[in-house]
């Protein structure tokens, strides 16, 4: 019993001492806190720096590599012309085929004073864009009409196919006899392109977006009309939008094609009349301005395809 009773005298004492000890210590104070809060955020602010540095320099070298391509390209092009008006002076090149640089901007700056040169270009580039713009709003159109019916995809399956594989120049002559000779027909050639490639290419987007995303939404109750525009529309946006850069030349191939067979005005019709009255120089001419302004075009596209995608 005695033993019992100086166990327990040690445990209480044992208590007691510890209550001291835990008493006499100071807690943790206001000043420790503040301070493991400021080596968080000095840490976070660290690393926000050092991202900001590794981001600084990543657009650096972007800046770096893009200034060097742009120079290459522009050396490659001055080394071109400039071996091209060489070998035509040295007489390497037959001038009279070939012409050189010097005639074909000559002749430009002649055609330009006058007026006619902006007339043909103007005509030519408008004819372009309205197919462009037709083309594309038709074929897309079009890929949803066939995506919305299944059975009207079964339907016209089969004909898209053989559309698409039919040389679309010689529909050219069946244009014109339909349409007649003049802008119409052009246009319809330049759609014949345009309107097949962008109704396989935006339908095949709609085909591909993930199923997983469409029952999600037909399990809340949407219908076929809701899925369209709540998944598949926003999923395939960068297929339409991209689909704009192949359109723009094909829109050009389309155009220079109906020039060619009927066409009194165009870019095409000076090369066509070119060839004609042997005035290589003016073909020349109107294949580099076609190359030109088909390039802007094309940049103008790519621009607006970077504002759209930024703003989706």
């Amino acid at each position: 019993m005695d033993r019992r009773k100086s166990e327990e005298a040690k445990a209480s004492g044992s208590l007691s001492y510890a209550a001291v000890k835990g008493a006499g210590e100071p807690s943790e104070r206001p000043e420790d806190g503040a301070a493991k809060a400021d080596g968080l955020t000095s840490g976070a602010v660290r690393s926000e720096s050092l991202a900001g540095q590794v981001y600084a320099q990543f657009r650096r070298s972007e800046r770096k590599l893009t200034t060097s391509v742009r120079l290459t390209q522009l050396a490659l092009l001055i080394l071109f012309f400039v071996g091209w008006e060489t070998a035509s002076r040295l007489q390497w090149i037959d001038g009279l085929l070939f012409s050189s640089p010097t005639r074909v901007w000559g002749l430009l700056v002649e055609k330009t004073a006058d007026g006619t040169l902006l007339v043909h270009t103007w005509t030519t580039v408008w004819e372009t864009i309205v197919g462009f713009v037709l083309g594309t709003l038709l074929g897309t159109a079009i890929a949803a009409l066939i995506w919305y019916s299944p059975f009207l995809s079964r339907v016209l399956d089969p004909y898209i196919v053989v559309l698409n594989s039919l040389p679309k120049v010689a529909l050219g002559p069946l244009f014109i006899v339909a349409l007649g000779p003049g802008m119409l027909s052009i246009i319809a050639t330049t759609l014949s392109i345009t309107v097949i490639i962008t109704i396989l290419v935006v339908y095949n987007s709609f085909r591909e977006v993930d199923p997983n995303l469409l029952k999600v939404v037909r399990i809340f109750g949407g219908n076929r009309s809701t899925v369209f525009r709540k998944v598949i529309l926003p999923a395939s946006y960068p297929t339409i939008v991209s689909t704009l850069k192949v359109n723009v030349g094909l829109s050009w191939v389309g155009v220079i094609v109906g020039e060619f067979l009927v066409s009194k005005e165009g870019l095409g019709y000076l090369i066509i009349y070119g060839f004609q009255v042997f005035n290589f120089t003016l073909v020349i001419g109107s294949v580099l301005l076609i190359a030109v302004v088909a390039t802007l075009m094309y940049q103008t596209v790519v621009y607006l395809e970077g504002k759209l995608t930024v703003q989706s």
